[in-house]
């Protein structure tokens, strides 16, 4: 690391910041900074979507992942890859509640009480996430820099940056800031690559120089079976819709189909460069056998390629990037924890009758605050990929009442209560008898993880049918917002009703698929669904297939 460097990553947290805070200049509501004022268009919802869910620990945990028992692992972030097109499907979800967070739908569903509940979960996760982001880039920049600049000055200054423009544009700063840092997680996915296969001689060589099982796109040897992977879906389809950042992620577009097409085909793009995160950890575990040396930390791979292989100047470029990665995340998750704050906690609780002016006020404070907790968590945090893996159940066992309470009318409270309950319990069970050691944080395993899940499921539907059903006046409002787009999206001349439209939702009509009835004008009836979900298994089978026929003739 040199002056060059530094100089790079000194002018990119500046120019960053500067454009977060010009952009925001416009920001005087509270929707406008929870929400950019639903105005995003499809192209800042994609580089928001992406952007957000991309994030440091990610090529840290992959890139180690498969430097230590190769190309296979990627299955550990391309488990959400398979669940993807289902974004397409639940993204109305959001839009059409007219909510300004998942606690709000979630009072909606089943009461304040289940709403403040999912309010703590969600600032929780909110927190773990942040910490975990944190944590992630400073194992990153600590090797990079050749263990010469201090990792936690480099963060603090990352998360000071984020924290101004977020601080006073809320999402629009946010969106914007990550639309513009997404090109820079790109060049951070494939930059090494070339300066890697120059630096150890080519595929061919690596072919050589590796068992062959680190070039199979499925391996056991991976520790990812059929029965792991499928669980990691689970987790990942589940999860989805319980995470809270969800919300910005769908509802903010300027139209329900910008909200599907950011969400769906942004995480797309993320799916795409974690083929290079997968070759980048072959590569090292190439140029460590070639030089002789060990890693003390697999998860130290992706630094240890920057450092070795890397010239001044694109060393801090690159260092920029992994800094692009974190902030472009942590300011949507900031941003997320005020709205959560505010609307959940101290609108209803505190200050019912605080105006616009105050929330907005509140929303900004209160961000500002609940993210310095994140970088305290980061402090504690070992694995990065188990933690990551960690939020995530967290997110699947908080979202079986929401996944279920979308497709069954009949959910209720109690049942959502218990099933979130012995969901957690079981799993923390299993675990400790498995290792005998209590943990915050246990290394993902798919047993613990199914039998929490399926039991939570079994529960959710045996306890809400032997208990009063919700009250259908209560929650008839719900759920015929699900069934007509939101106004935001309705004219004066289009029809209230989504299905006149070819836009209502299969997801939600699941329960009446056996009736003849559900099957007439199908395709004019869900046309935006149908179409939508195709696609984007097309664009799925393209990236399994680009992987595919890299491991099989590069370098033969």
């Amino acid at each position: 690391m040199n002056t060059i460097d530094l100089l790079v990553v000194i002018l990119y947290v500046l120019g960053i910041t500067a454009y977060g805070i010009w952009i925001s200049r416009h920001t005087k509501t509270s929707e406008g900074f929870f929400l950019g004022g639903r105005k995003l268009k499809w192209w800042t919802m994609m580089g928001q979507a992406f952007g957000t869910g991309t994030h440091a620990e990610m090529p840290v945990a992959q890139t180690g992942a498969s430097f230590q028992l190769g190309f296979s692992t990627i299955w550990y972030q391309w488990k959400n890859m398979l669940i993807t097109p289902f974004y397409w499907l639940m993204a109305p979800w959001y839009r059409r509640s007219e909510r300004t967070t998942i606690a709000e739908m979630v009072t909606d569903r089943y009461g304040r009480q289940m709403g403040m509940l999912y309010t703590l979960f969600a600032l929780a996760f909110l927190i773990f996430v942040m910490g975990v982001m944190l944590q992630g880039a400073a194992k990153v920049i600590y090797v990079a820099s050749g263990e010469s600049w201090s990792p936690n000055r480099i963060v603090m200054a990352m998360t000071i940056a984020f924290m101004v423009y977020s601080y006073f544009g809320g999402l629009v700063a946010a969106a914007n800031t990550e639309f513009i840092q997404s090109f820079l997680i790109i060049v951070l996915s494939f930059l090494l690559i070339p300066f890697g296969l120059h630096a150890v001689g080519g595929m061919h060589t690596m072919r050589q120089t590796l068992s062959s099982s680190f070039f199979t796109l499925y391996s056991d040897a991976s520790g990812l079976d059929v029965f792991t992977i499928s669980m990691l879906a689970v987790n990942g389809v589940v999860g989805i819709t319980a995470q809270p950042h969800m919300m910005t992620m769908f509802a903010s577009g300027n139209t329900e189909r910008a909200g599907r097409v950011g969400q769906t085909f942004g995480n797309l793009v993320k799916r795409l460069v974690t083929i290079g995160w997968a070759l980048t950890g072959l590569i090292v575990a190439v140029l460590v056998i070639q030089r002789g040396t060990t890693l003390p930390d697999s998860e130290h791979a992706f630094g240890y390629a920057i450092r070795e292989l890397l010239t001044p100047g694109i060393t801090g470029l690159m260092i920029a990037a992994i800094l692009a990665a974190n902030m472009s995340s942590c300011s949507n998750f900031m941003v997320n924890l005020g709205s959560l704050f505010t609307r959940d906690i101290y609108q209803p609780y505190l200050r019912p009758e605080a105006d616009d002016k105050e929330i907005l006020r509140v929303g900004r404070i209160s961000s500002l605050l609940l993210t310095i907790l994140g970088v305290l968590f980061a402090l504690i945090i070992k694995n990065v990929l188990s933690a990551f893996l960690f939020v995530e159940t967290m997110a699947a066992f908080v979202g079986i009442a929401i996944f279920g309470g979308m497709l069954w009318k009949r959910a209720n409270r109690y049942g959502a209560m218990a099933a979130i309950i012995l969901a957690f319990v079981l799993y923390y069970a299993l675990n400790f008898s498995a290792t005998g050691t209590l943990q915050l944080i246990y290394k993902w395993q798919p047993e613990p993880f199914s039998w929490a899940m399926s039991l939570g499921f079994i529960t959710l539907i045996v306890v809400s049918l032997l208990t009063p059903p919700e009250d259908p006046d209560r929650i008839a409002p719900f759920f015929s917002r699900m069934q007509h787009l939101s106004r935001a999206d309705r004219s004066n001349d289009q029809p209230v009703a989504a299905g006149s439209r070819g836009m209502e939702m299969i997801l939600l009509d699941v329960p009446g698929w056996f009736k003849a009835s559900r099957w007439t004008h199908f395709w004019s009836r869900y046309r935006e669904d149908a179409v939508g979900f195709v696609l984007a298994w097309v664009f799925v089978g393209g990236l399994i297939g680009l992987a595919w026929t890299l491991l099989q003739f590069w370098g033969n």
